[in-house]
């Protein structure tokens, strides 16, 4: 298990080749990069800051993940998220999930997105034409982190 909370750009092709390393135990590798886009809320977006509390982030992160391997069984799970500054079409999060089925790969990869997104200690300042604004959670990140609560293994 990999957790990384960093202000450097990513390669996400090189973290999708080290989350997999070769590893014949591995059968499915599911791989999610969110970048910075250019719109938002009917806005133009010139840039993102993310703020976090160092340490407490990446225990967050820590526990997201754990959970993810205790509810599928998976062989690998990388976790990166950016901070600070981004511009616009630069990588702000990866995550990978290996197992040896693709349907835990994927199931696990979805979850742990849907939690980054809800529980995750991040903040979202986004510069846009406009002015800069504090982004809020959204209705539809919790309604798709609610749908993991269904499951009888459900913290």
């Amino acid at each position: 298990m990999s957790i990384q909370v960093q202000t450097a750009p990513f390669d996400p092709g090189q973290l999708t080749n080290d989350a997999h390393a070769g590893d014949p135990a591995i059968g499915a590798l599911v791989c999610f990069t969110g970048y910075v886009r250019d719109l938002s809320q009917q806005q133009t977006v010139e840039g993102l800051f993310l703020e976090h509390f160092p340490g407490m982030t990446e225990k967050s992160l820590q526990g997201i993940a754990e959970e993810a391997a205790r509810r599928w069984p998976l062989q690998r799970v990388h976790v990166l998220h950016r901070v600070g500054q981004l511009g616009l079409a630069e990588p702000i999060v990866f995550v990978a999930a290996a197992s040896m089925h693709r349907e835990d790969a994927f199931q696990a990869c979805a979850f742990i997105m849907d939690y980054l997104k809800t529980r995750a200690p991040f903040w979202k300042k986004e510069q846009t034409t406009t002015g800069s604004h504090w982004v809020e959670g959204r209705t539809s990140d919790l309604e798709a982190a609610d749908r993991w609560a269904d499951d009888k293994d459900a913290p």
